[in-house]
């Protein structure tokens, strides 16, 4: 776990250095039937976001294993958190 904390601490600085000069516009559709689980860097869950909700990808990164990950706001441009790219699709 620390290893991704790490990894995806480097992931936003690096990011961050760089301004995004458009946002995607995503869809929460988690498969799972359950809410999307939000999270900070130091992977503590933050709060969740239903199916169906409009987020914009404000910065996105890979953990260690290759997983996607993104950090989205919602559609005003108030922050939320890092949530697993899979259970957003974007148009």
């Amino acid at each position: 776990m620390r290893v991704f904390r790490l990894a995806l601490a480097a992931t936003v600085a690096a990011q961050a250095v760089t301004p995004a000069l458009a946002f995607e516009r995503c869809r929460v559709t988690d498969p799972t039937g359950t809410p999307l689980n939000v999270r900070d860097l130091n992977l503590k869950i933050v709060g969740t976001l239903d199916n169906g909700m409009i987020v914009d990808i404000r910065r996105d990164g890979t953990d260690p294993h290759g997983k996607a990950w993104a950090y989205v706001a919602k559609p005003d441009g108030d922050p939320i958190g890092w949530v697993y790219r899979e259970f957003i699709s974007c148009f």
